[in-house]
């Protein structure tokens, strides 16, 4: 009988531990997702010498790459060569695009948005290695976060630790 109540003594402290790492790995996973996908993006665009995209459904944490369309097709197509190009998050992270250029301009920010509004979630990879500037915020049920900042310069994505909000 002592050693039931010992063990229903560990297994009540380890547990919600055990909860918490289980987030942060989802929560990672959902990271590595997506530098993996913005990564193919940018080595795909320098490559092939065609402007690539990763458009987001931050509503539903889904993702798909998209290159620039050839002659007598449409303006982009997905690209359906490479089975890392769409995905999904677990639907316990949550998404948010923010492009880092509006912010360095506010005062552009709205005629922007008028002109495109989907513009907010796309982030375009160039064939001269450049990219568009954005951070992508993933945060968990917990109020744990990673930002992916996305370099205008170099395409290079930098994950950060948020920690707790």
């Amino acid at each position: 009988m002592v050693v039931i109540v010992l063990i229903s003594i560990m297994t009540a402290l380890i547990v919600p531990e055990m909860r918490g790492t289980f987030a942060d790995a989802t929560l990672r996973s959902g990271a590595r997702k997506l530098v993996d996908v913005l990564t193919l993006a940018n080595s795909r665009a320098v490559s092939l010498g065609q402007v690539h995209r990763v458009r987001f459904d931050e509503a539903n944490g889904k993702y798909f790459l998209e290159r620039g369309g050839r002659s007598g097709e449409r303006a982009f197509v997905e690209v359906d060569d490479v089975s890392t190009a769409k995905g999904a998050l677990d639907g316990s992270v949550k998404l948010q695009i923010r492009k880092t250029d509006l912010a360095d301009a506010p005062d552009l920010a709205p005629l922007i948005h008028e002109a495109e509004p989907q513009s907010r979630q796309i982030i375009s990879f160039y064939a001269d290695g450049s990219a568009d500037g954005a951070d992508i915020l993933l945060r968990d049920r917990h109020g744990f976060e990673l930002r992916l900042n996305v370099s205008p310069i170099t395409s290079r994505i930098q994950v950060m630790e948020r920690g707790h909000e």
